[in-house]
């Protein structure tokens, strides 16, 4: 009797986490100030909720994001994805203020 190959698991990729610094009025783009897999990516996560700051869930720029160094400029090519983030953000804290 043949023997039927065992089933792949299925994994979840690992949680990536990386938080952004933009002050339009000071920085000539966004830049990465953590980033982190796993227990680390929680730790970012959960900091910037305790600070209430928004969380966008986008897994591929994270994932893109996470290729950067700490510090450095977000390259032109991501400004688009970027930028959709910063609206949501943008938009999070207008909403934020508009309740208080």
């Amino acid at each position: 009797m043949a023997r039927r190959p065992p089933k792949a698991r299925q994994t979840t990729p690992r949680q990536i986490a990386v938080a952004l610094r933009y002050d339009q009025d000071k920085d000539a783009a966004p830049t990465v100030v953590a980033k982190g897999q796993g227990r680390i990516a929680e730790k970012i996560i959960d900091l910037a909720r305790k600070n209430n700051i928004p969380v966008s869930d986008n897994p591929d720029l994270a994932h893109l994001l996470a290729q950067l160094d700490l510090g450095e400029l977000i390259p032109a090519e991501l400004y688009p994805a970027v930028a959709e983030v910063l609206a949501y953000v943008y938009r999070q804290n207008k909403a934020r203020s508009g309740a208080n």
